[in-house]
């Protein structure tokens, strides 16, 4: 009984097992296929198988992707879906969790679409700090685009109706099939290389995606990336968006809008200039006005009116402030003498030496020059000076009493 030493599975266990084994083996995948048994539930999750002529595989999409899809499916309809590998444990069946679905008809195209359109977006083509203002008057404008497709004529058509004087050089080129994408690219070099236009409008009109492929291509993308010139990308209607419109320095939403934008409308412009001077003659006509009437009231003014009465009157001033001065100037020095002649006469009465005039004299003792008020600070032999109204005298003490 060696088989009984085995290792034993319970269902839901080799199930797990198969569910982490397939789910972390497969990375994400584009599969197509033919859509049958779909079935829209009301919970709003999608179930459908996607078959082949040999297999099929169970699908799922779930609600909160399916409210983002470009189209509802149907049976019979052929599909590229992307999407992870899943095992249902209760059914032991795997199956494919849809994350986008398209049609396969231009699904191919889709995919090559959105995979150039992540490289050039990492790469920065797409950056708006790379992109040029489109001028606002332009003299000439380049156009890229097929010589016989009606987007030229609406192009031509609507300048020519907005702004007659401006130049339309046409740079003729294949919009679509093998060898356009390069023709577009070397038309967009050569418009650079002659430079002598200020923009370029590079476009065609509508088609499918197909049709419009040329426009998705890398070298028409790195070419527009490269200009030096502004581009202005006019692709199919407003609905198609291509790589050019995204590396474009504006997009307009068809040809015959990018006429409409790459030049004002000259009728317009001309209201504009018109009224315009009509303001600044308005404000000039203010102004002469203003100044009229200013210039009226100096002419009417008292001070031009009797300009020598004013000189004179100010003449007079001058001299009378002088004379007020000159008086004041004799009043101070007058004022000034008196004072100083009085108080000399104190300075005469008061000052020793007239008290020495009238025969008095001072004493004192030497070398200190003290003052004698009182005889016992001297003793015999001591000198003295004695100042007289009219000099010294120098002495010897011989007798004190």
């Amino acid at each position: 009984m060696e088989y009984l030493q085995e290792e034993f599975y319970t269902v839901s266990e080799i199930t797990k097992e198969i569910k982490d084994t397939l789910e972390t083996s497969f990375p994400m995948v584009w599969v197509e296929g033919e859509i049958s048994n779909y079935l829209f539930h009301s919970s709003g999750h999608r179930y459908f198988s996607l078959k082949d002529e040999n297999s099929q595989i169970r699908c799922t999409l779930w609600r909160f992707r399916g409210e983002y899809l470009r189209f509802e499916p149907a049976d019979g309809m052929k599909v590229m879906v992307q999407g992870n590998i899943t095992v249902y444990e209760r059914s032991g069946q795997y199956q494919l969790d849809i994350i986008d679905i398209i049609s396969a008809g231009v699904g191919k195209l889709e995919i090559a679409f959105q995979k150039l359109k992540e490289e050039l977006f990492k790469e920065g083509l797409f950056d708006e700090e790379h992109k040029k203002p489109i001028p606002p008057y332009p003299e000439a404008i380049g156009v890229v685009t097929s010589p016989t497709g009606a987007a030229i004529r609406d192009i031509i058509r609507i300048i020519h109706n907005r702004f007659p004087s401006v130049k339309i050089i046409i740079r003729p080129v294949r919009v679509q099939g093998s060898g356009a994408a390069e023709e577009i690219a070397q038309a967009i070099g050569d418009f650079n290389a002659f430079n002598k236009i200020d923009v370029m409008i590079v476009g065609r009109g509508g088609g499918s995606l197909e049709d419009l492929w040329a426009f998705n291509e890398e070298v028409v993308a790195r070419a527009i990336y490269g200009s030096k010139i502004p581009v202005i990308s006019a692709v199919g209607h407003e609905i198609d968006f291509t790589i050019a419109d995204f590396v474009a320095d504006l997009r307009a939403p068809t040809p015959s809008a990018a006429a409409q934008i790459v030049v004002q409308d000259k009728k317009n412009l001309l209201e504009q200039v018109n009224s315009n001077i009509r303001k600044l003659g308005y404000c000039l006509t203010a102004l002469l006005e203003l100044s009229s009437q200013r210039l009226k009231a100096y002419k009417e003014s008292y001070g031009l009116r009797r300009p020598y009465d004013i000189i004179t009157q100010r003449f007079q001033k001058k001299d009378e402030l002088f004379d007020r001065l000159s008086d004041g100037e004799k009043n101070y020095f007058e004022s000034n003498r008196n004072a100083i002649s009085l108080m000399n006469g104190k300075l005469k009465v008061l000052s020793p030496l007239s008290v020495l005039n009238r025969g008095y004299s001072i004493t004192r003792k030497l070398p200190e020059l003290t003052v004698v008020r009182n005889s016992k600070i001297l003793k015999r032999d001591d000198r003295i000076e004695v100042r007289v109204c009219q000099g010294r005298i120098e002495s010897r003490v011989e007798q004190i009493e």
